[in-house]
């Protein structure tokens, strides 16, 4: 299991490399990352696989990053663009996330998030 995670680590902290605009320390699993980051912030786990980092809270918006079951500190949440996903759901709420080594801010649609439509403890922007 340790193996497993060490690869899964090293593979997320490759790609994120490769994206260069987040930070390079990805987490694999929620439970090692859970309350990890900023302490003024609300941690999120993002429990989907190849959920899309966004520029701003819109599809159409540049992608950032992926991320598959990632925790994340939460800076806000506001209304953007409705995403429908036919296996999930439909939401129009999105939350900024960093990493927590610091990190641009991206957006991810609530849908991928796990705590519902509006995520609690999460501000309004």
């Amino acid at each position: 299991m340790k193996r497993m995670i060490s690869r899964t680590a090293m593979g997320l902290a490759v790609a994120a490399l490769a994206v260069g605009g987040l930070a390079t320390t990805a987490q694999a699993a929620p439970a090692a990352a859970a309350n990890s980051g900023d302490p003024t912030l609300t941690d999120v786990y993002v429990w989907a696989t190849d959920v899309n980092l966004r520029q701003q809270p819109t599809s159409d918006s540049p992608r950032l990053a992926v991320r598959s079951q990632w925790w994340a500190d939460a800076v806000c949440q506001t209304q953007g663009q409705t995403v429908h996903d036919p296996a999930v759901g439909t939401n129009n709420w999105w939350t900024a996330v960093q990493e927590f080594a610091g990190s641009d801010i991206a957006w991810v649609n609530n849908l991928y998030i796990r705590g519902g439509q509006k995520i609690a403890g999460v501000p309004d922007c």
